[in-house]
């Protein structure tokens, strides 16, 4: 079954095909903008400004840490590079050039992660980047950005565009349903609300917003209404909005297509900790790898279905009313 089925979400298309038409019309807008591609540009959806502007667009092929280097040379002389490739390949194989040249420089370089978490599924672990958002968030002056569907997608290109310092954004192998309107904000390091809810709070990214939602419909046919919070930035963390969900419902759930260890949870569990503890239930990848196979056969393995979600939800509601 697509995510986003239970609650009625339009589908969409693979998530590359957005960020292609984005970083598209972000060249278009700025001739600034240029893409370096780790011979994968088809793949990513970068291909799309080689065909439209071959000057500006840089196949560096599988030699991930040179183009993090020229990304950083390229920055340092007013322009906005758009380091492009598989997230597993472009954080574990540069890690070290995205650290000194970008990170502590604090230059202004986007780095474009794609088929992020288990979406390579059947090519097994290790393709898989289930480690990206500890990874990126141990750069202190790098700004994440996780969309969710479509639209956010291409409004996080347009406003990583606008952002002046280092931009981590983790895109997908998977077709994400359509969650939002064009109208619809987008506003870095600010939490979307994207369904109502006083019982408990779901704090989800990515791939997991519109499982959530199918759970929310789950729980709903039960009487229990739950908010769900986009947290599509990770850095800047929104911690009003998590704090004003704790406050609301007192019980909170997070989802991600990540480690439970290192990941949003961590960040939201930390957040809350500090100023106001409440009961918590983390879904995620717990501390082992994924195996091979489909995206639903994975998911399902690591307890991170919509099923899977509701039955947290449950469970931490329980824990509130025992407090």
């Amino acid at each position: 079954m697509p995510y986003g089925e239970l609650a009625g979400l339009r589908p969409a298309k693979q998530l590359r095909e957005y960020f292609g038409q984005a970083i598209l019309e972000a060249a278009q807008q700025n001739p600034r903008v240029v893409v370096l591609d780790g011979d994968l540009g088809n793949s990513t959806g970068a291909a799309t400004v080689k065909k439209a502007f071959p000057e500006r667009f840089f196949n560096i092929g599988i030699a991930e840490s040179n183009m993090i280097s020229i990304s950083a040379g390229l920055a340092s002389c007013g322009y906005i590079p758009f380091a492009t490739s598989l997230s597993s390949f472009l954080l574990c194989n540069a890690y070290e050039q995205i650290r000194v040249s970008v990170a502590i420089a604090g230059l202004n370089v986007k780095l474009m992660g794609s088929h992020s978490g288990m979406t390579t599924n059947r090519e097994g672990p290790s393709s898989m980047s289930i480690e990206d958002y500890a990874l990126s968030g141990g750069l202190p002056t790098f700004t994440i950005l996780v969309p969710s569907d479509p639209v956010s997608m291409i409004k996080a290109v347009h406003a990583a565009v606008k952002h002046v310092g280092p931009v981590y954004i983790r895109s997908s192998r998977e077709p994400m349903p359509y969650i939002y309107s064009e109208d619809d904000p987008f506003e870095v390091g600010k939490a979307n609300l994207v369904r109502e809810g006083g019982d408990a709070a779901i704090i989800a990214c990515g791939l997991m917003v519109p499982v959530s939602l199918d759970a929310a419909t789950l729980l709903a046919q039960e009487g229990i209404q739950v908010r769900i919070l986009d947290m599509h930035t990770l850095r800047p963390l929104d911690r009003a909005a998590i704090l004003k969900a704790a406050k609301d419902t007192g019980a909170i759930v997070t989802a991600e297509e990540h480690m439970i260890r290192g990941g949003m949870g961590s960040a939201v569990a930390q957040v809350l900790a500090q100023d106001l503890p409440t009961p918590m239930r983390f879904i995620g990848i717990p501390d082992r790898y994924p195996r091979s196979g489909s995206l639903e056969e994975l998911m399902a393995d690591m307890g991170m279905t919509a099923q899977h979600i509701a039955a947290a939800v449950k469970d931490v509601i329980r824990q509130k009313q025992k407090t």
